[in-house]
């Protein structure tokens, strides 16, 4: 049962020194960039961009926040960061066994929002949002809207859960959970806190890393108080996306008791190099963040231009392997559909 102990209070100070100031997070969500024009624009991008990138707008629409897009270099059209939001006329373009749902979750949806592939886990659409669309997304044609509950429909996937005693951890999902509201994700966390053969709550966000002011009291507030254990995965391709403000969110984390993973996906164009994935573990670990998986490409339609074949990775895993211990180095793996769990490559 989810309960408010000193150290909770302490996290939830609104005015202690080094948290940001709640609900900041979603006026900057709320003011992401999503005009494709704008995003070129604001970069010094060259205007022959702009065709393909209105282009890919209309099958995904554009969304970067502020803070992310601080992060990206001027007049850069191969920023690595800039590479993972910008459009591209290359979208339109489906070659064979690029398909919709890659991973074929639709046939894993055991209730409303609820996706059961795995023994031991459940995941939950807790919220259909994200504050960054990236074009490789393998969920960028996920039908939200037949899979956001409703409060009643909440009540019986949770019913799903206390009566499966084989489950041992919820993963919310999305979009991004931590887009959901603190109230929300609060009133959530403490009815799986109540499920006693629930042992662990895992969150797959990218929230922290492109709006670390996520990373507030109301938040801290919630994951604070739970009996569960707490993991968190983030998101990130590129040792660039973690600036100080990414470090300070990851501290707060930390502090709350959450441990940290990453998960990254080889790009394109990105990250399929040896020197980026090196500087991504390094940043990663300096930030208090273990690397966790590197995912093979998924084949989601719109976005084959960022495939690495698998020769390619697992070439650059092997010379990676001779620069980093071992601590540092995340497993390439590939989610194959109808698999038990993921596959190593």
């Amino acid at each position: 049962m989810i309960t408010r102990s000193s150290t909770l209070l302490h996290c939830s100070a609104p005015d202690e020194p080094g948290l940001p100031a709640p609900g900041g997070w979603q006026r900057q969500l709320a003011g992401a960039i999503r005009d494709p024009r704008e995003l070129c624009r604001r970069l010094g991008l060259d205007a022959s961009l702009i065709p393909g990138a209105e282009a890919g707008h209309s099958l995904f629409e554009v969304r970067v926040p502020e803070a992310f897009a601080a992060r990206m270099r001027h007049a850069d059209p191969d920023d690595p960061l800039l590479r993972q939001v910008l459009p591209l006329d290359a979208e339109q373009t489906s070659p064979e066994g690029y398909v919709t749902d890659p991973l074929q979750e639709a046939q894993h949806t055991a209730r409303r929002g609820l996706i059961h592939k795995y023994a031991g886990r459940v995941l939950l659409i807790t919220s259909p949002a994200c504050a960054i669309n990236c074009r490789y997304c393998f969920r960028r044609h996920f039908p939200y809207q037949e899979n956001a509950p409703s409060r009643s429909q909440w009540d019986d996937t949770l019913d799903y859960l206390r009566e499966d005693a084989t489950l041992r951890e919820a993963i919310l999902s999305g979009g991004d959970p931590l887009a959901a509201s603190d109230r929300q994700l609060a009133w959530l966390v403490e009815r799986l806190d109540a499920i006693p053969h629930l042992k662990r709550l895992r969150l797959h966000t990218r929230l922290p890393v492109v709006i670390p002011d996520r990373v507030d009291g109301p938040l801290l507030e919630w994951l604070t108080g739970t009996r569960l254990q707490k993991v968190m995965v983030l998101h990130i391709n590129h040792a660039n996306e973690i600036d100080e403000a990414v470090a300070g969110a990851c501290a707060r984390l930390k502090q709350a008791g959450v441990t940290l993973l990453n998960q990254s996906v080889i790009l394109k164009g990105v990250n399929d190099s040896v020197d980026a994935l090196e500087a991504l573990s390094e940043r990663l670990f300096e930030a208090g963040v273990l690397p966790y998986y590197l995912h093979a490409f998924d084949p989601v339609s719109g976005a084959a231009h960022f495939d690495v074949a698998d020769a390619r990775a697992n070439a650059l895993v092997d010379e990676l392997r001779t620069r980093l211990p071992g601590f540092l180095m995340p497993t390439l793996v590939r989610e194959v559909p109808g698999e038990a769990s993921k596959t190593p490559l």
